[in-house]
């Protein structure tokens, strides 16, 4: 028998194996705020982290008050991804909390589309710094306050005027342990990004 030639694919089936689209997504805040559980809670990977133990010398710097259980701290950044349909997959990257590791965001977001602020309301003091960074960066990015114990202390009103953050900026509330909740607070910056470019 004489071998053919396989019949060439139709375009839409060869469309449909194309990998999809990376995109870098920045996942950003104060110490101890959820950036690592969020990026763990939504990751289809088995998150790479760079925790460290809190020492008693760290313990002197950052202020423990509010998160008295945390033993560890990322030291360089957290890292996963999710497919989120056929043609999108998000890489995230999630920043150090502590200003002493300040100098390695430039490396982290470079190339990112946006960015994703999470806001703890009892200490929104420890989140002025990244308000800040993506302002002056320019980059996309949405507030998202996490609801430690199912509650947040203020209202997203007061939230946006505490961190005078523009009415362009989306602010949402979500939950760093549930990956439903981190999926949509990522596709909120997801959206916010693709109408600065559209715009």
């Amino acid at each position: 028998m004489i071998p053919t030639e396989p019949a060439p694919r139709p375009a839409a089936a060869q469309a449909s194996v194309r990998p999809p689209l990376p995109v870098k997504m920045v996942i950003a805040g104060g110490f101890g705020v959820g950036k690592t559980t969020a990026v763990g809670s939504i990751s289809e990977i088995e998150p790479l982290t760079t925790e460290a133990a809190i020492t008693e010398v760290a313990a002197g710097v950052d202020d423990l008050s509010h998160t008295p259980r945390k033993t560890t701290t990322t030291v360089a950044m957290d890292f996963g991804c999710i497919t989120i349909d056929p043609t999108l997959k998000l890489y995230l990257f999630g920043t150090p909390g502590q200003e002493r590791f300040g100098f390695m965001w430039d490396d982290l977001v470079e190339g990112a589309l946006g960015g994703l602020v999470i806001v703890d309301t009892r200490r929104l003091d420890d989140c002025y710094a990244a308000v800040d960074y993506f302002e002056h960066k320019q980059i996309p990015f949405a507030v998202a306050v996490n609801a430690f114990d199912g509650r947040v202390e203020h209202t997203l009103e007061e939230v946006r005027w505490a961190l005078d953050v523009n009415d362009r900026v989306p602010l949402v509330v979500f939950d760093a342990r549930e990956r439903g909740s981190v999926r949509d607070a990522l596709l909120v910056v997801l959206e916010q990004a693709l109408a600065r470019t559209e715009g």
